[in-house]
């Protein structure tokens, strides 16, 4: 869509921007780059799919930053390529099911980091065990466990949330 003011035909029209800053303040509370909430955003709101040269050229950003986001977004299951018709380009388009996008962010984003952070809580839970001061020690244990119990309960609740956020 051409932007009306300015007559040129890759300029975001005011619609476009409004849309891609709902995307970008999303993204910026998941901790993700805002050329994330962009892309995600010109894709949802584009009437057809795009191609990575129709996305470089629209928002203004590197080629990398656009590959790398597409890659994100096809991991977390937000974006999926589309028939692109007669030429060669691989074109995307959005999944709009939320849930899919929930599930595909769970998967991708916050089981690993669950995973990870069992890890991480055991080492903790090591290093408290061998503090010499037993009143440290007790301290810092009490706080192991309460992580511990923080991430097996998030481990527990995901299913629910996804399942929640899916309907």
């Amino acid at each position: 869509m051409p932007d009306l003011l300015s007559g040129d035909p890759h300029e975001l029209d005011p619609l476009e921007r409004q849309v891609l800053a709902v995307f970008v303040d999303g993204v910026r509370v998941l901790g993700l780059p805002r050329s994330i909430g962009e892309i995600y955003g010109l894709l949802f709101i584009s009437p057809s799919a795009l191609a990575l040269d129709d996305l470089v050229l629209r928002l203004r950003i590197s080629k990398g930053s656009a590959s790398q986001g597409l890659r994100l977004l096809k991991n977390l299951g937000a974006v999926r390529e589309a028939d692109g018709g007669e030429d060669r380009r691989t074109y995307y388009e959005p999944a709009i099911e939320l849930k899919r996008l929930v599930g595909g962010f769970i998967r991708e984003q916050i089981r690993p980091h669950l995973d990870s952070g069992k890890t991480k809580i055991d080492l903790l839970a090591k290093s408290a065990r061998s503090v010499h001061d037993p009143v440290r020690r007790q301290f810092l244990s009490e706080r192991v466990e309460r992580l511990d119990n923080w991430m097996s309960s998030g481990a527990k609740v995901l299913p629910f949330l996804q399942k929640l956020l899916g309907q």
